[in-house]
């Protein structure tokens, strides 16, 4: 399983790189795993802001339906469609091209109650 590290991670499975103001988010390697094969993403059509805790969207795969949760709050800048057309990029790629969502961050100090690796692969019993 893979924890790269340098990203943050949530109890919800969400993992987020932060670079400059800019936030991407998707779901670990592990939630994939958990998840099965992924067979369709829903994220809100127009997102335009979301709040830390706030449901963006839904992931459904074979065995299951699962919220996705924005681990912090902002505008939302950009939306990965690529998944819309080909949901597998979330299990062949999940922090690569299956990302989710960017957000410019308003509040950088919400990434402080997020895990760092260590305490993410702790959480998973890894």
């Amino acid at each position: 399983m893979n924890f790269p590290s340098g990203l943050k991670y949530t109890d919800d499975h969400e993992w987020i790189k932060v670079e400059g103001n800019i936030a991407t988010i998707g779901i670990t390697d592990h939630a994939q795993s958990e998840l099965g094969d992924v067979v369709f993403v829903d994220i809100e059509e127009g997102l335009e802001n979301v709040t830390k805790g706030e449901e963006f969207g839904t992931i459904e795969a074979v065995k299951t339906v699962a919220d996705l949760l924005s681990p912090i709050s902002g505008p939302v800048t950009e939306i990965n469609l690529n998944i819309n057309d080909d949901p597998e990029l979330v299990n062949s790629d999940p922090y690569g091209a299956g990302w989710m969502i960017k957000i410019e961050m308003e509040i950088p100090s919400e990434l402080d109650s997020l895990m760092d690796v260590e305490a993410y692969k702790s959480h998973v019993g890894q």
